[in-house]
Order: C-alpha cells, then sequence, then structure tokens
C-alpha cells in the first residue's frame, strides 16, 4: 500500500520543472525585450547630451550666437534619434550660454506604452567665454 501512495504523490510531480523552466524563460525573454526597446534609446540620449554640452561649449568659445547653437543641435537631431517635436531652448546668461532640449519618446514594451522624457539643461563653461 505505501508503494501506491508514493506512485500517486510522484506523478502529480511530474511536469513542474518544466512549467517552471518555461516561466523562467518566458521571465527572461520579457527582460531581454525590454532592454533591447529600452536601451538604445537612453544610449542616444546620452549621447545627445555628451553633444549638447560640446555644442555650447564650442559656441561659447567662439563667440557663436545662440541660434548656432540651436541649428547645431537641430542638425545632429537625426543622428542622435531626438524626435522633430523637439523643444530647444538656448539664451544668453551670465556670459555663458545655456541649452535646454525637451522631448518624449514613447518605447513600446509589452502590453505598455512608456513614456521616455527627456529634459536636459547644459551650460557652457566659463573659462572658455570669449572676450
Amino acid at each position: 500500500m505505501t508503494n501506491t501512495k508514493h506512485d500517486t504523490r510522484r506523478s502529480l510531480e511530474r511536469g513542474g520543472a518544466r512549467l517552471n523552466l518555461l516561466i523562467l524563460l518566458v521571465v527572461i525573454a520579457t527582460i531581454g525585450y525590454v532592454g533591447y526597446q529600452y536601451v538604445p534609446v537612453a544610449y542616444q540620449a546620452s549621447l545627445f547630451k555628451v553633444y549638447m554640452q560640446d555644442t555650447v561649449d564650442k559656441a561659447a568659445a567662439t563667440g557663436q550666437e545662440t541660434s548656432w547653437v540651436e541649428t547645431q543641435l537641430r542638425k545632429a537631431s537625426d543622428e542622435y534619434d531626438v524626435p522633430p517635436d523637439a523643444v530647444f531652448k538656448i539664451e544668453k546668461r551670465d556670459g555663458r550660454i545655456e541649452a535646454t532640449a525637451t522631448w518624449t519618446h514613447p518605447i513600446v514594451l509589452p502590453g505598455y506604452i512608456y513614456e521616455y522624457d527627456f529634459n536636459h539643461t547644459v551650460k557652457s563653461t566659463s573659462f572658455l567665454k570669449k572676450g
């Protein structure tokens, strides 16, 4: 009789490892897909932050106007995957050039659309200003 109880318990456990493996693979695939969608957007945004800083520093060092900075940022928008509706605000303040870029980039995730908000301000370094 004890042998029958043991067989019954064992038959209920069959397939449990496969189900756990399947759940684990689905979770890993979902995390991988989310990373695949999110990381390129965040990486391009971080590169654009560096480009913004370089541009305002160059403008301050060479005595360029704020319109030149905006033109340079708009030209680079395609390279850094900046949406065409991005808002750029460039102004001179205290002898320095300050640039702000703002936009939202939708990232499609499984069952959800995440809005990546970019809002970054850079100021030219004071030791580079001309004159």
